[in-house]
């Protein structure tokens, strides 16, 4: 990896000075977060910070409390114009329409960006029809953001979709697997995650509201839930895909279930042949930590980037992966960092560690 930044067209910077970025959506979960990570990225600046609405942003939302001291920029209203002029690369932490109408004006005039929303996410038009029917135009040269397995993409990408939550905690455990072969044909992949509340982003619902999530465990959007639709675009086939929402605000666990081609658990061998493909697959990947049958947990990974995988394999061939991330880091802002510096031909890692 290059310590420098790299050519990106009309909006670059000389190599030896720092990107130019900016912020549409600052004022919710992800782009808090965003803002956390990127004042402290020794290679690039803040050149704004906007809400996702019209002008007429109220006072409480000018300065974000948590960051005081972290970030001294104020919060201005949304202005594509802004972006295009004082930004070498934008992340969008918007709502899914508003990203849809604002992505493609950007692209086309020469800004790089990273996009937090669904938006762009999905390849099939027809799936995307479903799923995002705001989404009426994909600009040219997009990549899908899960950073270890679409690096190569990513670093030549005008527009970068950023993965969601789910997705990227079960898909960066089950395709290394997928692409190897080793899940027996016609298995049944089951996906059953759970994620803290602020997965649901800032705007208040009643599943949201604290008298119901508080002291529960709910199942949802079963059979009707657009991640499951990205894990399957994800791993190639259909996936059963129930995520749940648990009492905490940040955090998120997947556990999958599949069963192993049987010469691959012949003689015992289905924790090892699981072992290898995965030290292959993520051999130069910082932020994917291998535990083995010590399988993780939501507290080793929160407010980090790091993706954690654990994995057993009974001697029939079942194995139940777990995979445990932030959901607002590596989930959102973290991975869209991440995203930012492959873009930008920096060391991934840069601002993140």
């Amino acid at each position: 990896m290059h310590t420098a930044v790299q050519s990106i067209g009309a909006h670059q910077p000389h190599a030896s000075s720092v990107a130019r970025v900016a912020i549409a959506g600052a004022t919710g979960y992800a782009g808090q977060e965003l803002l956390r990570l990127l004042a402290r990225h020794p290679l690039v600046t803040i050149t704004a910070a906007m809400s996702s609405g019209a002008p007429g942003v109220n006072g409480a939302e000018r300065r974000l409390p948590a960051l005081a001291r972290l970030w001294r920029g104020d919060i201005t209203p949304l202005a594509s114009d802004t972006l295009v002029r004082e930004a070498d690369v934008v992340f969008l932490a918007l709502p899914d329409a508003a990203a849809a109408e604002l992505a493609p004006g950007l692209v086309d005039a020469g800004v790089r960006v990273v996009d937090l929303s669904g938006a762009f996410r999905l390849r099939d038009t027809a799936v995307r029809a479903r799923w995002y029917p705001e989404t009426h135009r994909l600009p040219d040269a997009v990549a899908y953001g899960l950073t270890e397995l679409e690096r190569a993409a990513v670093a030549g990408a005008r527009l970068v979709a950023n993965p969601g939550c789910y997705p990227t905690a079960t898909l960066l455990a089950l395709a290394p697997l997928v692409a190897a072969g080793l899940i027996a044909p016609g298995s049944d992949i089951i996906v059953d995650a759970k994620s803290g509340v602020s997965g649901a982003g800032k705007t208040p619902s009643e599943r949201t509201h604290f008298s119901e999530c508080h002291d529960n465990v709910s199942a949802y959007g079963v059979f009707n839930h657009r991640h499951g639709a990205e894990i399957e675009q994800g791993v190639g086939g259909p996936v059963t895909f129930v995520p749940h929402l648990v009492p905490l605000d940040r955090g998120l666990l997947a556990t999958i279930y599949v069963r192993l081609q049987p010469d691959a658990t012949s003689g015992g061998r289905g924790e090892a042949a699981v072992a290898e493909i995965y030290e292959r697959a993520y051999a130069d990947a910082t932020f994917v930590r291998l535990n083995g049958s010590a399988l993780p947990e939501i507290k080793h990974v929160a407010h980090t980037n790091f993706c954690d995988i654990g994995w057993r394999v009974d001697p029939s061939g079942r194995a139940v992966l777990v995979s445990a991330i932030d959901n607002l880091v590596k989930g959102a802002a973290g991975q869209a960092v991440q995203n930012m510096n492959v873009m930008l031909g920096l060391d991934e890692t840069t601002g993140l560690l």
